[in-house]
């Protein structure tokens, strides 16, 4: 009898410590974060780990589907006011945040517009400093008028508005658990999983949340019983993992397991089809090379040149494995709807780029300085070669990753490789890099280039609500960046998930944002 009591006793211990003794009947998805988390926060989720983890634990007004549709969220309808300017969304009565020994009884309290006012206004608590207070600074109030009514006003009209509350950084947190909790360790939120156990260097682990609001058709979501992250920091050890089943799906490619897993072509190498699926679609990620255009630039017709003399198909093929789309039109990246193959940019032509050389009076000795990172001298070393064949003498010079983008950041390089990764899915993103009022260290427009059309254009769009006349606006941008060859597209990015035959419904879209609450297992 006694050991009977005792093994009692060890079942209430794991219970309480919230350890399964045994998980093996449990849908459990797996996967591995070589970046490590530091914050579970959501007003600091400023990298993918972070938002990846974050998006599991929050809500906020609005979400994103798979091809990057704004859709309800905790606010189940929205109007927009005739002038853009006030935003009124109303909020379901079914959301709770998870239970909490600080709320009564220890059950989830309901979720009110007061909450989004408190999370709004923690966001832009400048003694909070929290990375993510750019996304409200076009607001000028954010208040509930009762519980289920929340108005947000802006300053001037900003289409991509809604696509910017669909961030992590907008996710609605509750006020007395912030007050009474280390939040970023013991996160409470309202999301599909809920917070279980966090060991450092280790492991991450949410629990399914049994009061979830969503539902698909009649089934309550989510499926999978818990999410379990791990922190294994070197990529081929994870690799492993995965192929081993200890993992069910990695995201992207690392070097040291490219060549193993895909081919020269970008499939699946024949042994891994039976028990890995590919998923392969646009990211939206621009790499590029770029010239500064106010200190003395090249000359039109050397950046011309430079586009026209090396070969993407070719540099993707055997470089990248064919991760990636040439970049032969605009900088606008395919994935997003304004994408227009009407846009055209730069092929291979080196009969073109000689021709353009000789038309320059250009001095050939000249040396021209690309600067990069070790990441990507593969792919500057390539273009090096090439641009040598025509006549062009570039000199590649290897910085340190926080240097270079220092570098870029203050406009201190005459030409450098660079890429941008679209923070909401809106072209406006890539087309304020160029905005003259953007000239940085103030805002993103790292090359300094001027146009008083394109800034036009630019203005016209913000405020532009038809999205036919809006995405016309983006091409003409997109045609002037081409003509003035302000930078070297190379390619429009791919993302790469690997995941196990038995993970089933697990969808991606081109932000690579992770949403577990429809998968099965």
């Amino acid at each position: 009898m006694k050991w009977r009591v005792s093994f009692f006793i060890l079942l209430l211990f794991f219970a309480a410590c919230g350890i399964d003794v045994d998980d093996s009947d449990k849908k459990i998805f797996r996967y591995n974060e070589s970046a490590g988390i530091h914050t579970l926060d959501p007003a600091f989720s400023k990298d993918q780990a972070t938002i990846w983890a974050t998006n599991q634990l929050f809500n906020g007004l609005v979400q994103l589907d798979h091809e990057l549709n704004v859709k309800p969220s905790i606010s189940k309808s929205w109007d927009i006011s005739s002038d853009a300017l006030s935003y009124t969304f109303n909020l379901r009565n079914d959301v709770f945040f998870h239970d909490h020994e600080l709320f009564e009884n220890g059950k989830g309290r309901k979720v009110t517009a007061a909450d989004f006012e408190y999370s709004f206004k923690r966001l832009l608590d400048k003694d909070f400093a929290a990375p993510g207070a750019w996304v409200l600074g076009n607001v000028i109030s954010s208040s509930a008028l009762n519980d289920s009514i929340f108005i947000i006003k802006l300053q001037k009209p900003f289409p991509a508005f809604l696509s910017l509350l669909s961030m992590q950084y907008c996710s609605v947190v509750p006020k007395e658990i912030i007050d009474g909790t280390d939040f970023n360790r013991n996160p409470i939120g309202t999301g599909p999983f809920k917070f279980q156990l966090w060991e450092d260097g280790v492991k991450l682990v949410f629990r399914k949340n049994p009061s979830y609001f969503e539902k698909e058709g009649e089934d309550q979501l989510p499926y999978l019983d818990a999410v379990a992250i791990t922190f294994i920091q070197d990529k081929q050890s994870a690799f492993l993992q995965f192929i081993q089943g200890n993992l069910d799906f990695i995201s992207g490619i690392d070097a040291s397991y490219k060549d193993e897993i895909l081919t020269k072509t970008g499939e699946l190498q024949t042994k891994y089809i039976d028990i890995v699926n590919l998923q392969s679609q646009p990211y939206l990620n621009t790499e590029y090379l770029g010239f500064l255009m106010d200190n003395n630039p090249l000359p039109l017709e050397i950046r011309k040149a430079i586009n026209y003399g090396f070969d993407r198909v070719k540099m993707l093929k055997y470089l990248r494995n064919n991760i990636g789309t040439p970049a032969i039109y605009g900088f606008v990246p395919m994935g997003l709807p304004s994408f227009n193959t009407n846009v055209v940019g730069y092929n291979y032509n080196p009969e073109k780029a000689k021709e353009l050389i000789s038309d320059s009076n250009f001095d050939t000795k000249q040396e021209i300085v690309l600067s990069t990172t070790s990441t990507y001298l593969d792919l500057c070393e390539y273009i090096q070669n090439s641009l040598q064949e025509i006549g062009l003498n570039i000199r590649v010079e290897v910085n340190p990753p926080s240097t270079h983008r220092q570098m870029v950041a203050t406009s201190k390089l005459n030409f450098f490789r660079g890429s941008w990764i679209a923070d909401y899915p809106n072209a406006e993103n890539y087309f304020s890099l160029f905005y003259s009022k953007n000239f940085c260290p103030k805002g993103p427009n790292y090359t300094h280039f001027k146009s008083i059309e394109f800034d036009a254009f630019y203005e016209r769009s913000l405020s532009e609500t038809n999205l036919g006349v809006r995405w016309e606006l983006y091409n003409k941008m997109d045609k002037i960046l081409v003509d003035n060859a302000v930078i070297v597209p190379l390619y429009y990015d791919k993302l790469l998930r690997f995941s196990l035959k038995n993970i089933v419904d697990f969808k991606s879209n081109a932000m690579n944002l992770l949403e577990l609450k429809r998968v099965r297992k």
